[in-house]
C-alpha cells in the first residue's frame, strides 16, 4: 500500500494528476479525490471521485518525475540522459558522481540503476529542490551535495556533468575516475564540445562525441510524418579513462 506522503500518479478520464497519498482532498474537473484512501490502496487499485469518476493509482517511474516534478529549469532529456545510460554501460555495482544537480531529474535516472549517486549543485536553491524531488523518487542511494563540483574527492565508476564545463572540470573528472571509468558530459552548444573534446583529448584514452537527436512521429487522418517540432537538444560526449 502507499505510505503517507507517496508520491501517487492518478490516471483516469484523460487526465493525470501528481499527488501525495494522504493529505486530505484535491479537486479535480472530474470530481474530489479523497487523497487519504490511497493509503489503503496499492499500485494498480483505483479510486473514485465523488462524481463518479475512476482514477487508477499507480507508483510514479522517473519520467514521471520529468514530467511532473518541480524544476528549477529545463532538465536533460529522457533521450540525452538515455545516451549516458547507454554509452556508459551504467549498471547496479556503479558509483556514479554527477554534477549539476538543477532538478535532480538526471540523478533520479541514474539512482534507479546505479549502486550510489552522489550529485553535485553549487546553488543552494537548486540543491534544496533537487533534495526534494529526489526525497519524493524514494530514492537513498542518490545524495545531494551543495557544493562545487571541483571540491568533489573520492573515486568512482561514472563521473557526468552538465554545467558550464571548462578543460578545469575534465582535468578533476579524470582524477576521480577509476581506471576504465568514463566520464559523461551533455553540452549545449558546439563551443562546449570543442571545450570536453580538447581537453579530454588530452587525458582519456577514447573520446567520442554525439549529437542528441531525436524525431516523435504523429499520426493523423491526414497522414503519418515526423513531428516538425525541432529534434536537435543537445551533445553528449563520452570518454573512457
Amino acid at each position: 500500500m502507499f505510505e503517507p506522503g507517496e508520491r501517487v500518479l492518478l490516471v483516469g478520464g484523460g487526465r493525470t494528476f501528481f499527488v501525495r497519498a494522504g493529505s486530505g482532498s484535491f479537486s479535480t474537473d472530474r470530481g474530489v479525490l479523497d487523497l487519504d484512501a490511497l493509503l489503503q490502496a496499492s499500485p494498480g487499485d483505483t479510486i473514485t471521485t465523488h462524481t463518479g469518476q475512476d482514477f487508477r493509482a499507480l507508483a510514479p517511474r522517473a519520467t514521471d518525475f520529468f514530467s511532473r516534478a518541480s524544476r528549477s529549469g529545463a532538465p536533460m532529456l529522457p533521450k540525452d540522459i538515455g545516451l549516458v545510460i547507454a554509452y556508459t554501460g551504467m549498471n547496479h555495482r556503479d558509483e556514479v558522481l554527477d554534477a549539476g544537480t538543477g532538478s535532480g531529474i538526471a540523478a533520479i535516472y541514474f539512482g534507479g540503476i546505479a549502486k550510489i549517486v552522489r550529485t553535485y549543485e553549487i546553488r543552494p536553491e537548486f540543491a534544496r529542490l533537487a533534495e526534494k524531488n529526489i526525497l519524493d523518487a524514494r530514492l537513498p542511494n542518490v545524495e545531494v551535495v551543495c557544493n562545487d563540483f571541483r571540491e568533489a574527492d573520492g573515486l568512482y565508476d561514472i563521473v557526468h556533468l552538465d554545467l558550464s564545463i571548462t578543460p578545469e572540470h575534465v582535468h578533476h573528472a579524470y582524477s576521480l575516475l577509476h581506471p576504465g571509468g568514463y566520464l559523461a558530459c551533455y553540452t549545449p552548444f558546439l563551443e562546449h564540445l570543442f571545450t570536453v573534446m580538447d581537453a579530454a583529448g588530452e587525458l582519456f584514452t577514447d573520446v567520442q562525441a554525439h549529437e542528441c537527436i531525436e524525431r516523435e512521429m504523429t499520426r493523423s487522418p491526414r497522414g503519418s510524418r515526423p513531428s516538425t517540432r525541432v529534434c536537435h537538444s543537445g551533445y553528449v560526449s563520452i570518454a573512457r579513462k
